[in-house]
């Protein structure tokens, strides 16, 4: 058995926009297909070339596609009846940037697609984000490091854009 300690750097912005205004923003941003019908196609696909052309068509504008959402907030608001809080956990990445970080760190696909929460506090809307950087950064590969820079960039830019 091996235990490893990784120190996590979360990334976190607050803003005064309505929840509604910031979940529609991030979705906006990231391609949302069919996800069932994505991994057929990717299953299916003959070559790598083939693989990346059905990535390529999940992708939104940022690069990045919606794996999975979670409405947290819904459980929470079992147990109080009310509207609050609203709380949302989305998986956003791109298995071709997985691709990279695990070809270089196998642990890397315990951290890939990424998770966005956006939730509602009593100082406004938070949107958060724990930095693949931090995650990789206990297992030394240069390379898998310089692939998390570049994903943590892509989604630190997206998060700033959906609070702003």
């Amino acid at each position: 058995m091996t235990l490893a300690k990784v120190e996590v750097e979360r990334f976190s912005l607050k803003c005064s926009k309505p929840f509604d205004s910031v979940v529609a923003a991030l979705k906006s941003a990231v391609g949302q297909p069919d996800i069932v019908e994505f991994f057929k196609a990717t299953r299916a696909a003959n070559s790598f070339s083939d693989l990346e052309r059905v990535v390529q068509s999940g992708l939104g504008r940022t690069g990045l596609l919606l794996f999975a959402e979670f409405d947290l907030g819904a459980i929470l608001r079992r147990e109080t009846g009310t509207e609050t809080p609203k709380s949302m956990r989305f998986l956003v990445g791109n298995p071709l940037i997985m691709k990279e970080m695990v070809k270089h760190v196998s642990d890397a696909g315990s951290y890939a697609p990424v998770t966005v929460l956006v939730d509602e506090r009593p100082d406004g809307v938070h949107v958060s984000y724990d930095k693949m950087e931090s995650c990789l950064l206990p297992y030394g590969s240069l390379e898998a490091l310089a692939v998390a820079r570049n994903l943590d960039a892509k989604i630190t830019t997206l998060l700033r854009e959906c609070t702003n």
